[in-house]
């Protein structure tokens, strides 16, 4: 199995994070007020709100510092880099608490592991936050977060640069994450063998294109892995 390469997401792949951005966004929306805005609705609102701002941003079509400049100037506060700072030290002071990694994964990251896999991460965020939710989950290996890329899933380009740093051509590379359009579509577009974990029980939207592999839970990876790279 040495020929071959895994890359992970991490949120609802490697671990879950118990919803630590929206907890943290709710924190700076308290400093928002404070500082003289106002919330767009009630707290349940603001939630939907926060929710709908960090799939776009997790989605990639932001990075989190524009997603928290954003928030604040829509209530009514001008941007400052004092409130992006502030969100990130509120979300890595709840990291180990918030962030829940799913059993399944250490155990099959060590069984890659010890077949000679090399292995990464690549998450849409940014760098501190994500090599936190990946160590929670057992991976010590190499982190790529899109706000060092400057590329964000679903664009090829973040999976191409997982590949270059692991030294691995896109074609011997595997993806493993929940997102049928970040993670698959754009693992898909940069060479990759996609593989969709759909732990939910969820329905892959029929209008995008079908990932190369479906698991149901991690532990289903390493006979994947090496049934494929046996062939």
């Amino acid at each position: 199995m040495s020929s071959v390469a895994v890359g992970f997401d991490i949120d609802h792949t490697l671990a879950i994070d118990n919803k630590l951005e929206r907890v943290a966004f709710l924190h700076l929306l308290e400093r928002v007020i404070e500082s003289g805005g106002k919330a767009l609705g009630t707290l349940a609102e603001e939630s939907n709100n926060i929710d709908a701002l960090l799939a776009y941003q997790r989605g990639g079509a932001c990075t989190i510092e524009e997603a928290v400049n954003r928030f604040v100037r829509e209530r009514g506060v001008r941007p400052h880099e004092d409130y992006v700072e502030g969100f990130k030290r509120m979300a890595l002071a709840m990291g180990e608490t918030f962030v829940v990694p799913d059993p399944e994964a250490k155990p099959m990251i060590d069984v890659l592991a010890a077949g000679g896999v090399t292995l990464g991460v690549l998450s849409n965020g940014w760098s501190p936050l994500q090599e936190l939710k990946a160590r929670r989950a057992g991976f010590t290996g190499k982190v790529l977060a899109s706000g060092d890329l400057g590329v964000q899933k679903p664009d090829p380009r973040a999976f191409l640069a997982l590949a270059e740093g692991l030294e691995m051509q896109p074609q011997s590379c595997f993806y493993v994450g929940d997102d049928p359009r970040a993670d698959v579509v754009g693992a898909l577009s940069a060479g990759f063998q996609a593989v969709w974990l759909d732990n939910e029980g969820k329905t892959y939207p029929p209008d995008l294109p079908a990932p190369s592999h479906i698991i149901r839970s991690l532990r289903e990876l390493p006979v994947l892995i090496g049934a494929v790279a046996l062939r």
